[in-house]
């Protein structure tokens, strides 16, 4: 079985042989009390360990009893008058003690004709039998451990004889029967059949939890799309902690329950449960909140409500925290984040989907009975497996359905998939598509049909065009998890979910796909077109180009589609009368649009998109007075188009596109009209000779790209009116000087003017800017001026005052030296400086707390930098081809990122890189070899006295073993071997260098694990020869301070 497998059915599944285990003098208490309470436990079925006399012999317990403590949910200790003069028995109690912390199990002391005082401080009887034991040769340390657990025993909650039944023996066992009975009547929840993935997921909610006030009502909620394992998680959670609490409740499948018998009954059944009475009944809602804040106020509990779905089912069962006793812990699972508002930001976590090797294994295991797949199944099961997006639901489903088939019968079912889900899958996905409201159902299918990876603001646009309220229904699809915004602002959805959307529409009309409201099959519109047989049900329509080929298609195939509101074509011929389109269209993307000019009888009136790249227009004729909706307009890389159409009118165009239009010589100077206008994007049009001054009249203006053109030799005098500009794009151009008005650019945050690298040396006024000086816009956040060869007096004078600044790069520039300093740029994040050939010092860059990524290459001039250290937030650095500069890099260097780590202030990062051109360890790194495998034993003595804050690994390398491997570092701890990092092979890969890695203690390859004293590190490389390698080790003592020791190299 796979070892990961092994983890984590044994930690999410009941593991108890017994349910009770005895510890007890045998002398005192074996043939009276202990025996009596031991036949009674077995009368009422419950699964008792008691030993065997032959077992105790020696003092050392025997590894069955050992086993026999681990495998018990109770232990009951028996504290009788003898029972501390047992060395057996003490050694027992200690190892009980250790199962109750780190498995969580329950411990219940009795005192037997014993005083609980004696027991908690060793006096009477217990007094003078360690009196005995000081006389033997058990050794100072083990008495301590005895008296410590005698005293932690005794302050449990237990049971005294003389405190209770007024010492009557049978009713004091009745006593106990009743309280193990109660215990053992809870017992954990089925898991999972294989619940892969889910230990790393406990783990987490463990973190979320152990920062959290003890005395506290602890609330988590558990959200994320169907399907993705809330319940699973959250029942392994109870199983973990439900013995932690007073009481426990877990209430499945809220949401249908609520809808079946109403909330009265769930909170019948959550107090009846908590309470362990099932005669309690409610008689109304308000009447259930009275009960619950009455009853469970002084308890400590753990209930778990799963698939809420609504507010009102929170408000009911656990709408204050002060309902429930201090410690208690609350867990909702919900697809729905927004129901989850009163909980913290530290208390919502987000299901994760499984990774790759959890998704293969838990498919494997439903397809195969294993953990791996056969041979000639792999490439299919990969297949399903990348279909199923590593959804749980879709990977057990599917597992399950495929178990036993043929590889033949596989294809077949995978080639149904495509075109229509698993019915399972469907009925659960769909729960959450069922509770939207008419409308947000709508801006579903839309996404899911048409536009899944489409940028946010302009669906948005057009779908509040087509009367819907766009804004309110993606937020409500995204906190619902049917929708997901990436980083670059796109709408996306998970495969299945969007799968799920699409079979919905099929089945609108599974028959006749031209009744259907959308319609995006290839094949199916194929059909639809060519017949004439589309209606006006149809509302969007995608078409591909590869099921025409070039083929004409009428304007009468869109006759009867009245209410088509989007259109999505590529490389279509169509002819015909173009007033036949539909009136209600909003969004019409026709890319390589074969026609020379579009029609003026276009129907274009409610446009809101209109794309038009690469397409073969000569003029763009359409009268845009007409389009008074429309918001983009993108005529990119239409190479035949000479100028831009008329804009008088189209006061709402927010978005122009025209890059790539090598035919365009001149903007239309109407461009002074687009009030509306943010993003204006035209690069390598090649033969654009100059900006109209017109075109500083833009005041919403946000965005300006002319990269690459060529013809460009100026920019307007005035371009300091864009008061709204962000972003200025000019690299690539003729342009030889900015012009002054860049002062006035106050919003402006990323101005990027990068030259050409040139070949053949020029003087400085042909191959650079001409020498003006200027100030740069103070809010400037992102600054690149490359390949202009400036020198010190070239440079902007404010460079160094700029102090929100992050990307700072100055590469392939002329100055000898930087004529600013660093020490006000707190925020830089990034600093290039690639190709400064004349480049001999840098000044300090220590203190730059939030700088990420160093890159200095190609400087062979540079012999030093004045200061590197103190960058607690770097990730990357590269010093290669500067071969007059000596190695930068102190033992002190590492001690402010080792710091950030611990702090968790680079949470955020796995490890450190720098690559440098070296081919020496310096003598810091306290052990290193000259060999390209690597072994070392930690020291011996850390655990107690410092705290392991990582290591510095350390690789000397020249060149790669084999052309088609992936060069990459590994280290082994403990055992468990990890990928360090591809390596990054430098652009000229035969000289020697360094690859440094800092590996902080919570990197993966220590496993969530402190490492330990003693434990071995094994460190080589594949596909690379390592020369030579060293490791440093990294500690904090106990004054707080970074030290380095030590290990035994092998």
């Amino acid at each position: 079985m796979d070892p990961l497998i092994i983890q984590e059915e044994s930690s999410t599944s009941s593991h108890f042989t017994y349910e009770v285990f005895l510890s007890f003098r045998g002398e005192d208490t074996r043939k009276t009390f202990t025996g009596h309470l031991y036949s009674k436990l077995r009368d009422v079925g419950v699964k008792t360990f008691i030993d065997d006399e032959e077992l105790r012999k020696g003092d050392v317990i025997s590894r069955e009893l050992e086993k026999a403590i681990e495998e018990s949910r109770i232990s009951i200790i028996v504290f009788s008058r003898n029972y501390a003069s047992s060395s057996w028995c003490l050694n027992e109690l200690v190892k009980i003690l250790e199962c109750k912390e780190k498995l969580k199990q329950m411990v219940l002391p009795i005192f037997y004709d014993v005083d609980p005082s004696e027991v908690r401080r060793q006096t009477g009887l217990f007094g003078e039998a360690f009196a005995k034991h000081k006389e033997r040769p058990f050794g100072a340390q083990r008495v301590e451990k005895w008296r410590a657990a005698l005293t932690e025993a005794a302050n449990l909650s237990g049971w005294d004889l003389q405190n209770v039944a007024d010492g009557h023996e049978s009713k004091f066992i009745e006593k106990i029967i009743q309280q193990v009975l109660q215990e053992v009547n809870q017992t954990p929840l089925d898991v999972a059949w294989h619940p892969v993935g889910v230990d790393s997921h406990v783990k987490d909610i463990e973190l979320l939890l152990q920062n959290e006030c003890e005395d506290r009502v602890h609330m988590i909620g558990i959200h994320g799309v169907g399907g993705i394992g809330k319940t699973t998680l959250a029942k392994a959670i109870y199983n973990q902690m439900f013995r932690l609490f007073d009481s426990s409740c877990f209430l499945s499948d809220v949401r249908s329950e609520a809808e079946e018998f109403g909330l009265v009954k769930l909170q019948e059944k959550l107090l009846q449960q908590v309470l362990k009475n099932k005669d309690i009944k409610v008689g109304s809602v308000a009447q259930g909140i009275y009960l619950i804040k009455e009853r469970l106020e002084s308890k400590k509990v753990l209930i778990v409500l799963d698939d809420v779905d609504h507010r009102n089912q929170l408000e009911s069962l656990t709408r204050e925290r002060s309902w429930f006793g201090s410690g208690s812990l609350i867990i909702t699972t919900t697809r729905d984040k927004r129901l989850l508002c009163r909980f913290g930001e530290k208390e919502r976590y987000e299901a994760k989907l499984l990774n790759d090797n959890e998704a293969m294994v838990l498919f494997c295991w439903h397809a195969f009975d294993s953990h791996f797949s056969p041979e000639d199944y792999v490439n299919l099961a990969r297949d399903i497996i990348r279909y199923s997006g590593r959804l749980p639901l879709a990977l057990v489903t599917l597992g399950s359905h495929l178990q036993g088939s043929s590889i033949e019968e596989w294809g077949y079912e995978f080639e149904k998939l495509k075109s229509i889900p698993h019915c399972d899958i469907q009925k659960i996905l769909k729960i959450s598509f069922d509770g939207l409201d008419d409308g947000t159902r709508s801006v579903f299918l839309d996404i899911a049909c048409a536009f899944h990876g489409f940028d946010e603001h302009e669906v948005t646009e057009t779908l509040n065009a087509c009367g819907f309220h766009a804004e309110s229904a993606i937020a409500t699809l995204v906190q619902k998890h049917l929708l997901q915004r990436s980083w670059n602002h796109l709408l996306v959805m998970h495969d299945l979910v969007r799968d799920m959307g699409r079979e919905i529409v099929r089945m609108e009309s599974p028959r006749d796909p031209g009744k259907r409201s959308r319609l995006f099959i290839p094949q199916e519109v194929r059909d639809v077109l060519q017949g004439n047989k589309g209606s006006k049900k149809v509302e969007v329509l995608k078409v591909d180009r590869r099921e025409f080929k070039g083929e004409n298609l009428s304007t009468k195939a869109f006759k009867k589609m009245k209410n088509l509101r989007v259109l999505i074509m590529d490389e279509l011929h169509i002819n015909g009368d173009f007033e036949l389109l539909s009136k209600e269209l909003r969004w019409l993307s026709w890319k390589r649009c074969p026609l020379k000019c579009i029609p003026s009888n276009f129907p274009a009136e409610n446009l809101v998109v209109l794309d038009m790249r690469e397409s073969d227009i000569l003029e763009f004729q359409l009268n845009l007075q007409c389009c008074t909706s429309l918001k983009k307009l993108d005529l990119s890389c239409c190479k035949q188009l000479r100028s831009t159409p008329n804009f008088n009118g189209s006061r709402s165009l927010e978005t122009l596109l025209l890059g790539g239009c090598s035919s365009l010589t001149e903007i239309h100077p109407s461009i002074e009209n687009l009030f509306s206008l943010i993003i204006l994007c035209m690069p390598y049009c090649k033969k654009l000779r100059d900006l109209p001054s017109s075109i500083c009249q833009l005041k919403s203006l946000e965005d300006l790209d002319i990269d690459g053109c060529l013809s460009i030799k100026t920019l307007p005098d005035n371009l300091g009116d864009l008061k709204s500009l962000r972003s200025l794009q000019a690299s690539y151009t003729g342009i030889k000087q900015l012009p002054r008005s860049v002062e006035m650019l106050r919003n402006l945050k990323t101005l990027r003017v990068e030259g050409r690298k040139l070949k053949v040396e020029r003087s400085i006024s042909e191959r650079g800017f001409h020498r003006v000086q200027y100030s740069l816009p103070t809010f400037v956040s992102d600054l690149i001026l490359t390949y202009y060869y400036l020198s010190e007096a070239d440079i902007p004078r404010n460079i160094g005052s700029l102090s929100s600044l992050e990307y700072l790069d100055l590469s392939g520039n002329s100055f000898h030296c930087l004529p600013f300093d660093f020490s006000k740029l707190r925020l830089l994040k990034r600093l290039w400086l690639v190709d400064c050939e004349n480049l001999q010092t840098l000044p300090s860059i220590s203190n730059l707390e939030n700088l990420r990524v160093l890159r200095i290459k190609y400087c062979q001039k540079l012999v030093k930098i004045t200061k590197l250290d103190n960058l607690p937030s770097i990730r990357l650095i590269q010093i290669i081809e500067c071969s007059s500069l000596q190695n930068p890099f102190n033992e002190g260097f590492f001690s402010a990122p080792a710091l950030s780590f611990l702090s968790g202030e680079n949470s955020d990062y796995d490890d450190i890189k720098i690559y440098l051109e070296c081919d020496e360890i310096p003598e810091w790194c306290r052990n290193q070899v000259t060999a390209s495998y690597m072994r070392l034993t930690m020291p011996t003595h850390i655990n107690d006295e410092y705290n392991f804050l990582g290591m510095v690994l350390w690789f000397v390398t020249d060149c790669f073993d084999e052309p088609f491997g992936i060069p990459t570092f590994l280290i082994s701890i403990a055992g468990r071997k990890t990928l360090i990092s591809p390596f990054s092979r430098p652009d000229d890969g035969h000289r020697e260098v360094s690859c440094v890695y800092y590996i902080p203690y919570i990197h993966k390859a220590f496993d969530g694990e402190m490492i330990k004293g003693g434990e071995r590190i094994e460190v080589w490389s594949e596909y690379i020869t390592a020369k030579k390698i060293g490791i440093h080790l990294l500690y904090l003592d106990q004054h707080g301070k970074v030290i380095s020791l030590p290990g035994d190299v092998d």
